[in-house]
């Protein structure tokens, strides 16, 4: 998928019904890098801005979610910073883990977004309602999702799915469409 192939009525039409995003955490909110130093303390780089609209996503009433196959401090810190509604860590079989909590929450799978970039998001990628993949996912998952974002993992992707997410329910903030027009 391109974005000069894109259908963006039909990419709007099913971001409209979502009430959930969720996300992976290396390769998305992040670059997928690590950084370890001497002592096998891990660093990791993430974009402010991914986290940013979380609070205006909870305002629209979408919640947010991470599920991650690494379980690492750093991760779990900045998911508590972000604010998510849930973060879990270590789920390597992260279908049966989402199905559970979409369960839980009494939604369709056609109201979950889904944003990954390798291998393990496959199955999640297939069964969520809309799915999206940084611009540098490995091109297998770029070609079976709905919508490629333009930033790369790392670099905003998160925060660009949740803008075209919110722009599909017309429920950017108010200061942002009061001065588009």
């Amino acid at each position: 998928m391109n974005h000069f192939n894109i259908n963006y009525k039909e990419v709007l039409s099913k971001a409209k019904d979502i009430k959930l995003i969720v996300t992976d955490l290396d390769g998305v909110l992040t670059d997928g890098g690590i950084v370890l130093d001497d002592n096998g303390m891990e660093y990791k780089r993430f974009q402010v801005k991914d986290g940013q609209i979380i609070r205006f996503l909870r305002e629209s009433g979408i919640k947010t979610g991470i599920i991650t196959g690494r379980d690492v401090s750093v991760s779990k810190i900045r998911c508590e910073q972000m604010g998510v509604d849930f973060h879990l860590h270590g789920v390597n079989d992260k279908w049966p883990t989402l199905l559970s909590i979409i369960t839980e929450m009494g939604l369709k799978t056609n109201q979950v977004a889904y944003i990954g970039d390798d291998i393990i998001d496959m199955e999640l990628l297939s069964h969520a309602g809309f799915s999206a993949a940084p611009a540098d996912a490995i091109f297998y998952i770029k070609d079976k999702v709905d919508y490629v974002t333009l930033k790369k993992g790392g670099e905003g992707a998160f925060r660009e799915l949740a803008d075209l997410i919110l722009y599909a329910n017309e429920n950017l903030p108010s200061s942002i469409t009061s001065t588009a027009n």
